[in-house]
């Protein structure tokens, strides 16, 4: 009797991209046929995904473990550490489950970790930007039992959206039984994807309008500042703003370089090689997720002391709750 033909070898899994165009992606999510050839954007992925792993597992266990870091930026500080430790260990895992573990249902887990925690990832930049700058516009009233319930409120919205659009592809939302709806970020539907870049890009102009106005705070606090040293406003203006202003500014351009190639990607779609313009499109979001612990953790004075005092075997008194001063921003 004569033996069944294995099944065509190319349909096998190439990763978590399609490569719809030939280019031998690693990233799709098909059952295994053979071993698949080590891609170097899926290296790059997982020793991006370790780093990132490990730095915001530093944040996370100084926040969480810290009784005296209990104020609502510092939990919100923690909530983006958190969502940004979650996207590391779905991409190393991520990049285990395609090479050493194929399993379509587990593959499926691991799109739909990727896909909460960087929606986390953003709405928890989101929410800290809306947390900055009530600090300064309600200075007086921001150390009050209203700011921790609007900061729990923000931490539950922030983490249910993120978890209901985790949960989309493995409940069924996926292109797994319809490969002529997928996007090049396989199993995703390109109109899944496209739903996820419009929340991205909107996330983005909602940060970018709060930021005008903290910039417009911080130039009035300036000009402030300049009356009562009895100054002439428009010398040390100049300069009290650019100081004030360079944080804001560093803060959005990182933002946009971060997350824009991935929105524009998923509402235009691949304008060439797909696997080539999927990876190009993580990637910023991955190096995303690796400068948030160097912009929003590691530059807080609070922090850097609970930091140093473990280094140096001390104890660190816990840090008052203060409104933001523009320097702070």
């Amino acid at each position: 009797m004569m033996e069944k033909e294995p099944p065509n070898s190319s349909e096998g899994q190439q990763g978590w991209f399609s490569a719809r165009n030939g280019s031998g992606s690693s990233l799709d999510l098909e059952s295994v046929v053979r071993p698949l050839a080590l891609n170097p954007w899926d290296v790059v992925l997982c020793i991006s995904g370790t780093i990132i792993s490990c730095e915001n597992a530093i944040v996370v266990v100084v926040i969480f473990y810290s009784p005296a870091f209990r104020a609502p930026m510092f939990l919100l500080i923690g909530s983006l550490a958190t969502a940004d430790l979650l996207a590391g260990v779905g991409l190393m895992l991520r990049f285990a489950f395609v090479y050493f573990i194929p399993s379509e249902a587990v593959s499926l887990l691991t799109v739909g970790l990727l896909v909460s925690s960087f929606t986390a990832s953003v709405g928890s930049l989101l929410a800290i930007t809306i947390d900055r700058y009530l600090s300064l516009y309600n200075a007086l009233t921001y150390c009050s039992e209203r700011t921790v319930t609007r900061t729990h409120l923000m931490l539950l919205l922030t983490w249910g959206a993120s978890v209901g659009h985790g949960l989309l592809p493995v409940l069924g939302w996926n292109c797994l039984r319809e490969p002529s709806a997928c996007s090049a970020a396989r199993p995703l539907t390109r109109s899944h994807l496209a739903l996820l870049s419009a929340s991205v890009l909107a996330a983005l102009a909602a940060m970018l309008q709060l930021y005008v106005q903290i910039c417009r705070v911080v130039r009035r606090h300036a000009q402030q500042i300049a009356v009562q040293r009895h100054l002439s406003a428009g010398s040390h203006d100049g300069a009290g703003s650019r100081k004030g202003l360079a944080t804001p500014v560093a803060i959005l351009g990182t933002l946009a370089a971060c997350w824009l190639p991935f929105a524009v990607f998923g509402l235009l779609g691949e304008r060439g090689p797909a696997a080539l313009c999927a990876h190009a499109a993580l990637l910023p979001a991955a190096y995303g997720s690796l400068l948030n612990p160097v912009i929003y953790a590691f530059r807080n004075r609070e922090i850097q002391k609970v930091l140093w005092a473990a280094c140096c075997g001390c104890v660190s008194p816990a840090p008052p709750c203060r409104s933001r001063a523009p320097s702070d921003v």
